[in-house]
């Protein structure tokens, strides 16, 4: 959903509204030694952090490791205590610098009064999106979310049903930057399949997207590179099999084993 606080298909293509879309390997998202307090404790103890422009890039750890709260600090939903954080080179508290990104949190709700056609025109019309009916629809089948759907109220939608809507929404939304927060959360496995395929036809277009996720399986499927937060720290950061080498201590070791010696160093 859009941040608006103080302020390849044609899955969300839209004729006028798009970005220019940045150079490849220039940098989307980055952070410099971010140090963030909540109700008195630690919650990120130095975060650096670099997101490729057009690169999925997967944010890992364990419940509690501050995965959420790297995106509310990038959002400007809290402030952290020192460090700096950029967004395509533009300091994150200007509003102008999160025009770029579209924002699906992890418990995603969408009004419950409104139908599903009526948020995800409002939320175009908040993006200022022009999708036509054609991407829509596209979208929609893209997500196995039956347009029929649309029709109804959201408060009759199911989790999963919720999760495509917003999902749609972020997609319509034409944004160069996604921020996904266990975006997969509440999918069947036909739509989960589905959205990574969704995925990579939005980053062959030059979208980009940083999703955090507990599922490492779909991290290494999917994401270009990834980055492990622990204790509020970043551990690592390279491509799954870079992690796989680095701390798998054997040739066929997964990624959940190198993800489980990493965090125990």
């Amino acid at each position: 959903m859009p941040p608006t606080r103080r302020h390849g298909n044609n899955a969300g293509r839209t004729s006028s509204c798009l970005p220019p879309i940045a150079p490849m390997n220039a940098c989307a998202i980055e952070f410099n030694n971010v140090h963030l307090q909540l109700a008195g404790s630690a919650v990120l103890r130095g975060v650096d952090l670099q997101v490729r422009a057009g690169e999925l890039f997967g944010l890992v750890g364990v419940n509690g490791a501050g995965k959420t709260s790297v995106l509310k600090c990038l959002l400007d939903f809290c402030t952290p205590e020192r460090g700096d954080i950029a967004i395509f080179g533009q300091p994150h508290r200007h509003g102008a610098a999160r025009q770029p990104l579209s924002f699906l949190p992890e418990r995603f709700q969408a009004p419950h009064y409104l139908t599903g056609g009526d948020f995800l025109a409002y939320l175009t019309r908040l993006h200022k999106a022009r999708p036509d009916a054609q991407a829509v629809q596209h979208t929609l089948s893209a997500l196995d979310l039956a347009p029929e759907a649309l029709r109804r109220p959201a408060r009759e939608y199911s989790k999963g049903m919720m999760q495509k809507l917003g999902l749609a929404a972020c997609l319509l939304s034409g944004k160069q930057q996604l921020l996904l927060d266990e975006p997969m959360s509440g999918l069947d496995p036909k739509a989960r399949a589905q959205f990574k395929q969704v995925l990579r036809q939005a980053r062959a277009q030059g979208r980009g997207a940083l999703l955090t996720s507990h599922a490492l399986a779909d991290v290494e499927e999917l994401c270009d590179r990834m980055a492990i937060l622990h204790r509020g720290r970043i551990v690592f950061a390279g491509t799954p099999a870079e992690c796989r080498a680095r701390h798998g201590g054997a040739a066929d070791a997964s990624l959940e084993q190198a993800f489980l010696n990493c965090i125990a160093a």
